[in-house]
């Protein structure tokens, strides 16, 4: 809506008018009623915000919150850590050091989801183990504290995890790349891979 341009899904945040009148980030793109959609980035949230997008696009006066695009953010990190549960209840995910180096050996991995507090030894050495194991390299982030993971995933604290199928690995990359536009999810401390 604000950009004019025509995007998949995928790559949009939809916004609806509340019941009580209010404009609701609707993540799931699941609420009743009318929306509208906008690229999933802060810039874009702000421009819509600016031209008074949402209330043409809604077909009515409607004043956006001024944290607007903080919202979405929180609802959108939300999401993502609520995807991690369902990944490990699916089974397509190992966790832990041990664990994610016991599943790299025996299949082909489809990403690494780190902790952006952990530790550049224990990334890298997974990271050494599956190029070393398959040849490639595997699609990372590390938008989440080893407290958040845990929280997630039912555990105190989680560092490394392993995404063993290929289909939990595009989901999470629709996922990620949405929040992506609202955060970083690579810290830019961490160093490259050596190899």
């Amino acid at each position: 809506m604000a950009t004019g341009e025509s995007l998949p899904e995928s790559l949009l945040v939809r916004f609806v008018r509340g019941p009580d009148g209010a404009l609701v980030p609707d993540v799931a793109a699941k609420l009743p009623g009318r929306g509208v959609w906008v690229r999933a980035d802060r810039a874009s949230v702000d421009l819509a915000v600016k031209k008074n997008g949402f209330a043409r696009g809604l077909k009515g006066a409607i004043k956006p919150p001024s944290d607007l695009a903080d919202q979405t953010q929180a609802l959108l990190e939300r999401r993502c850590l609520e995807f991690l549960g369902l990944a490990k209840r699916a089974g397509a995910l190992a966790l832990g050091v041990a664990q994610a180096e016991g599943a790299i050996r025996k299949r082909q991995p489809y990403g690494l989801i780190e902790a952006s507090d952990g530790a550049d030894d224990g990334r890298l050495k997974l990271q050494r183990l599956i190029f070393g194991l398959w040849g490639m390299e595997v699609p990372m982030t590390g938008a989440f504290t080893s407290t958040e993971m845990g929280l997630a995933l039912g555990r105190d604290h989680v560092v490394h995890a392993v995404v063993l199928t290929e289909s939990m690995a595009h989901r999470w990359s629709i996922e990620i790349a949405r929040l992506a536009g609202f955060r970083a999810i690579i810290p830019a401390s961490w160093p490259p891979p050596s190899f």
